[in-house]
C-alpha cells in the first residue's frame, strides 16, 4: 500500500483534500533542524490556514509566525502565538482592523511592514490615536519588484524616520526573495547572496549612523537552506508544511514530504481516449498552465486537456482500462491557494479518514 492511498474511500466525497498529520510533523522537525534554532523560525501560514497545523507548530516550540490576512493573524493569536508579523503593509481600513487586533489579542504581539514615507505617517497616526507603539519592519525590496524599498539611502532615511514616529517602534528589516527560481541550489545561493548583499551593507550603514537593527526576516521556501545559514537571520518558510510538485521540482535539496494529497474521481469516459474527474478550477490551483495544475501518483500516462468549474479532462491510450469511479490522487503544484478553495480538510492515518481540519483563516474576517 503506497503512503497516500486511503482504504475506507466509500466515505470519502471528492473532490477532496487530505492531509497526513504524521507527514506535518516530520516537515516540522525538519524545518527545525534544517534552522539549527527554534527561535530563528518564523513560518508563513498562508499555505495551511489551519489551527490545527498552526498548534503543531506551537507544540513543537514555534512561537514566532508570519502570515498574509488579518484573519491569518487572529487565528494565530486565537491558537496562542506570541509573536505575528502580518507581511503586509497595512493602511486604510485594513490598518484600522489591524488595531483591533492588537486591542483584542492582547497576549499576542503583532507587527506590520511599511516601505515608505507616507504609509509610515499614516500607520505612526493612528497607533498614536489609539495609545499603541506597535513594532513595524521596514520591507525591503530585493529584487522580486512587488513591495518594499530598494537598499540604500532611500531606505535608510526610511529606518530612521521610524524613529521619530510616535506609535511606531522599529522592528528591523524584512527581505522577501521569492523571485529566486532556480532549481540549482548553487546558482540560487549565489543568487540569493547576490541580493542579500545590499540588506547586510545597509545593516553596517546603519550601526555605523548609531541606529541598531534588532531584526532581519529574509526568505521564503526557495531560501530558506541559503539563509538559514546566516546565524542573525529569521527564516520564514510556509510551503514547508504540507510541501507540493512545484516546491519538490525547483528544491530537491529540501527533505519535506508532501503531505497534502488531492483525491479525485473519474465521473465520465466522454470518447474512447478521453476520461474526465471532478477536478475543476474549484478544486486545484488554477494559475499554472493546464499540465501543471496536479500531478498524479497513481497514473502516469493522463493529460490535461480541458478544465472548467467542475471538471479536468484527461486524455490518455484508447482501450485504457480507466471505469468511472476510478480514484485518482495527486499533488497539487501550488498547494498554497488549492488550500484556500476547501474550508476542511479531511486527515488521514494509517490509511484511514479519521478527522478534520478547518482552513478557517481562508476567510477574509473571523472577528476583526
Amino acid at each position: 500500500m503506497e503512503w497516500y492511498e486511503i482504504d475506507n474511500l466509500n466515505e470519502l466525497d471528492t473532490p477532496a483534500l487530505v492531509i497526513f498529520p504524521d507527514r506535518v510533523k516530520k516537515n516540522i522537525q525538519t524545518a527545525i533542524q534544517m534552522v539549527g534554532d527554534v527561535n530563528r523560525l518564523r513560518p508563513h501560514i498562508k499555505t495551511n490556514k489551519s489551527p490545527d497545523a498552526s498548534r503543531l507548530m506551537i507544540a513543537a516550540g514555534i512561537k514566532k509566525f508570519k502570515c498574509a490576512t488579518i484573519a491569518e493573524a487572529e487565528m494565530l493569536a486565537q491558537c496562542g502565538a506570541k509573536d505575528v508579523l502580518l507581511a503586509y503593509q497595512a493602511l486604510g481600513p485594513k490598518l484600522n482592523r489591524f488595531v483591533k487586533l492588537v486591542d483584542q489579542y492582547p497576549e499576542t504581539t503583532f507587527s506590520c511592514l511599511t516601505d515608505n514615507s507616507r504609509a509610515a505617517r499614516e500607520q505612526s497616526g493612528v497607533f498614536e490615536a489609539a495609545g499603541l507603539r506597535v513594532p513595524v519592519y521596514i520591507d525591503l525590496n530585493v529584487g522580486m519588484n512587488r513591495t518594499g524599498i530598494v537598499p540604500g539611502k532611500e531606505a535608510i532615511d526610511l529606518f530612521k524616520e521610524l524613529h521619530q514616529l510616535k506609535g511606531i517602534q522599529p522592528a528591523g528589516i524584512h527581505a522577501y526573495d521569492g523571485h529566486l527560481r532556480s532549481s540549482d541550489i548553487a546558482e540560487r545561493t549565489r543568487q540569493c547572496n547576490e541580493g542579500f548583499k545590499a540588506v547586510e551593507e545597509m545593516v553596517i550603514e546603519l550601526k555605523k549612523e548609531g541606529f541598531d537593527v534588532p531584526s532581519i526576516i529574509a526568505g521564503g521556501s526557495p531560501a530558506f537552506p541559503i539563509h538559514a545559514k546566516r546565524a542573525n537571520v529569521e527564516c520564514s518558510p510556509g510551503t514547508f508544511v504540507y510541501w507540493d510538485k512545484g516546491y519538490l521540482d525547483l528544491c530537491p535539496e529540501q527533505n519535506f514530504l508532501p503531505a497534502a494529497v488531492l483525491v479525485t474521481r473519474i465521473v465520465s469516459l466522454p470518447a474512447p481516449n478521453k476520461l474526465t474527474t471532478d477536478l475543476g478550477h474549484k478544486s486545484v490551483a488554477a494559475e499554472n498552465e493546464i499540465g501543471r495544475r496536479i500531478f498524479f501518483l497513481n497514473a502516469s500516462n493522463l493529460t490535461a486537456t480541458g478544465q472548467s468549474e467542475e471538471h479536468l479532462v484527461l486524455e490518455t491510450n484508447a482501450g485504457h482500462y480507466y471505469q468511472t469511479g476510478d480514484v485518482l490522487y495527486g499533488i497539487p503544484f501550488h498547494v498554497c491557494p488549492t488550500v484556500a478553495l476547501y474550508e476542511r480538510a479531511l486527515t488521514v492515518e494509517n490509511g484511514k479518514v479519521i478527522g478534520e481540519w478547518l482552513t478557517l483563516a481562508r476567510n477574509r474576517k473571523i472577528t476583526v
